[in-house]
């Protein structure tokens, strides 16, 4: 069993790492962090087979604290595995900004060199991470991350800034992150060398457009139309903004159209995808008599009995489908068709449709016609 210590554990990245690293049975997991104890800590250090140094600092109230907590640090860990005989593969998450000539950057950049004299002296094996912009679940909002303080804000109906719209942002995703971390024990890194390496997998936007998209997320509880989740940065970026939720805020309700039939809401809206709505029918009523020219249909039944019928609009017999809720089946409506749905059972019948397209009052593409 290996033994693996992660420093920095309850931080954005680090409970990520640990989460992932515990779900092997075959490692031990060390998570420390600054309320850590002693003992654990010397326990990392003497037995750890790898470290993923994770902790730091970016955002102190004394730029002091830059190299305290980033060079500092990390001089510890290498002065005190040198006493203790110790090589492991050492892991850091550095940053991008260790370019960059800002009391941060330079604190990382110094760090970076301190684990490299560490393997030339030790003969250790450091793999080192320049990290960019890491958005996702958990990230601290209002902190040092624009994706979690929009998502944060925007989720709680509070106001953003936007200094300046068109600034590019190169955004990583922190599964990304993870993967990369997973991978490294698999680096060729021999002893005594050190290996950089970056997340290669990025997405590249604008300042402008992401407080865009993130404030589409909230509106599509009103508009109930979705941006497309074909889209990858979309779909991780939606999955981020719905963790800022409170607890309270996780459910909203539809807007239900109710008349002598029954009732009915809209659910979802893509335009790429159509939209998928629901209605609950008295028994004996029937719904539909009409027939599309192109849009096409899916009718499922939930809860109830129902006589799906259709007429080919230029000429032909019935044909029936007998459907109900236990029975788990998809009824596809072809165009073309005049088609009614009937409730023939005793009690309400509640059934989801989906439309190929979204229904539009000027291009409704809906004629009626009745069936029987």
């Amino acid at each position: 069993m290996k033994t693996v210590l992660v420093t920095g554990a309850k931080g954005f990245i680090g409970k990520h790492l640990v989460e992932a690293l515990q779900r092997n049975p075959e490692l031990l997991v060390l998570a420390h962090d600054l309320d850590g104890s002693t003992e654990l800590w010397a326990e990392g250090l003497q037995n750890a087979d790898i470290i993923f140094h994770l902790a730091g600092v970016n955002r102190p109230k004394d730029p002091a604290d830059f190299a305290l907590g980033n060079t500092g640090l990390t001089e510890t860990i290498c002065a005190q595995l040198l006493s203790l005989g110790r090589k492991p593969l050492i892991v850091i998450s550095s940053s991008i900004q260790a370019e960059r000539d800002n009391p941060y950057g330079i604190s990382k950049l110094n760090a970076e060199n301190v684990l490299r004299r560490w393997a030339i002296e030790g003969g250790g094996r450091v793999a080192i991470f320049r990290l960019k912009n890491v958005f996702g679940k958990w990230c601290r909002p209002n902190y040092n991350s624009v994706t979690a303080t929009f998502c944060f804000n925007i989720a709680h109906g509070l106001p953003i800034q936007i200094t300046d719209s068109v600034r590019e942002l190169d955004l990583v995703y922190i599964d990304d992150v993870v993967k990369g971390l997973l991978a490294v024990d698999d680096l060729p890194v021999s002893s005594g060398s050190t290996v950089y390496r970056e997340i290669p997998h990025s997405h590249k936007t604008t300042l402008g457009e992401l407080a865009d998209l993130i404030q589409s997320f909230r509106r599509s509880r009103e508009t109930l139309a979705l941006p497309s989740m074909a889209d990858e940065f979309t779909k991780r970026l939606y999955a981020t903004y719905l963790s800022y939720l409170d607890g309270a805020d996780f459910s909203y309700a539809l807007e239900q159209r109710t008349d002598a039939r029954g009732s009915l809401a809209e659910f979802i809206k893509q335009p790429h995808f159509g939209q998928v709505f629901v209605s609950r029918t008295h028994p004996g009523i029937t719904r539909g008599n009409h027939y599309h020219h192109t849009k096409t249909e899916k009718f499922f039944v939930v809860e109830g009995e129902a006589i799906i019928r259709f007429r080919p609009i230029l000429g032909g017999e019935v044909i029936e489908h007998c459907v109900s809720g236990a029975q788990f089946r998809v009824v596809d409506i072809p165009p073309g068709y005049a088609h009614s749905i009937e409730n023939v059972g005793q009690t309400e019948l509640v059934t989801l449709f989906w439309a190929s397209e979204i229904f539009d009052p000027n291009r409704p593409d809906v004629y009626g016609q009745t069936v029987l």
